[in-house]
């Protein structure tokens, strides 16, 4: 009985820290992002750069760097998959997108070097856009071609149609939508600067808030003047559709996570990834796919294992699986896109993984 409640106990604990400390900060600007990216961007627009017909170095290039500005874990970018998705992206350029999010945000990489060494922060660098191009175009080139096809011989047209909102009032209104997801999310490393300036506690905390309030203001000022009622009612639509969609497995999938954190001990972690066997990086790149990382939480986790023996070619394996990977992702991504698809995606991601963290750890040992 007391097992059980340790379980019930360590479920709740995650599924409190998550909406405590994530989903007004991440989540709800990035279920924005993804209701805007459905109404307000063409079919069009998305296929200039993610499309199946798209200069593969265009749309492989974007979608590979994309995560470097936005701070967001492995469940943050499946409202902006989504989005991306259904307007749609090709299954190569989307699922590149989809691992580059989470993986190499530029808050994630400086503390991997700082905490973990040089070595790790950059091989994560060079790893996570590597993957993230080699895991689209395989998924490319077994998918693609049972995917619907787009046909439209204006797809690549960058002239504006007649009664289109001109390109510079979509783009300042979509990086404004952005910004606001980075300072929401970085509130408290805003907080920490302002405090080294000598400000109060208290005056520190609504600073800290100050840049994402007045970029929200911006906002809103942007749709009044810019928008037509239709459009805002269209955008708040497909963000509560994809709210309804996603939210309620992302809670199921993180109260499972923290029951797994429960029934995996620190110590039986350690011992299994120690070294640099084939079966420690594997072991460790399934451990990384299966927990759910919020962003940032997976550099102490590493230094503590680390710390404990784990070798660091595991170490390297699960930065590389796990902030892309988590149960609550897995799950939502089945809903997006089948499956077959889901289960390809995460195979190339674990698969990947163990080898990089194998070579890494050979070099590095």
């Amino acid at each position: 009985m007391n097992f059980i409640l340790e379980l019930l106990k360590g479920g709740g604990a995650a599924l409190l820290d998550y909406l405590s400390a994530h989903v007004l900060t991440c989540l709800v600007p990035a279920f924005f992002i993804a209701g805007a990216i459905a109404v307000f961007l063409s079919q069009k627009a998305i296929l200039r750069y993610f499309g199946p017909r798209s200069p593969k170095v265009l749309s492989y290039s974007v979608a590979s760097v994309s995560g470097t500005i936005l701070a967001v874990c492995s469940c943050t970018v499946l409202p902006l998959f989504g989005g991306i998705y259904k307007r749609g992206a090709g299954i190569g350029p989307a699922t590149a997108f989809l691992y580059s999010g989470p993986a190499i945000n530029v808050l994630a990489i400086v503390y991997s070097a700082r905490l973990l060494g040089w070595e790790l922060g950059l091989a994560r660098v060079i790893g996570a856009v590597v993957f993230s191009v080699v895991i689209g175009l395989i998924m490319a080139a077994i998918w693609q071609g049972r995917q619907p096809k787009v046909v439209d011989d204006d797809a690549f047209s960058f002239e504006q149609e007649k009664g289109e909102r001109p390109m510079w009032k979509s783009a300042l209104f979509f990086v404004l939508l952005v910004l606001v997801l980075i300072f929401a999310a970085g509130h408290g490393w805003v907080r920490n600067l302002v405090k080294l300036a000598g400000v109060r506690e208290t005056l520190s905390y609504w600073l800290a808030w100050l840049p994402a309030l007045l970029l929200i203001l911006a906002v809103v000022t942007i749709v009044v003047r810019w928008f037509k009622k239709g459009e805002f009612v269209d955008w708040m639509r497909e963000t509560w559709r994809f709210t309804k969609m996603i939210f309620p497995w992302l809670l199921g999938g993180v109260f499972v996570a923290g029951i797994l954190k429960v029934l995996l001990p620190d110590a039986w972690i350690a011992a299994a990834v120690g070294g640099n066997s084939i079966l420690s990086n594997l072991t460790a790149s399934v451990f990384g796919a299966l927990m759910y990382f919020a962003t940032l939480t997976e550099v102490p986790i590493i230094k503590a294992f680390t710390d404990m023996g784990m070798g660091h070619g595991p170490a390297l394996a699960l930065l590389l699986a796990g902030p892309a990977l988590s149960l609550p992702n897995m799950l939502v991504i089945r809903r997006i896109m089948g499956w077959g698809r889901t289960l390809t995606y995460i195979g190339l991601v674990v698969v990947m993984a163990t080898l990089t963290g194998w070579l890494f750890g050979a070099i590095f040992h």
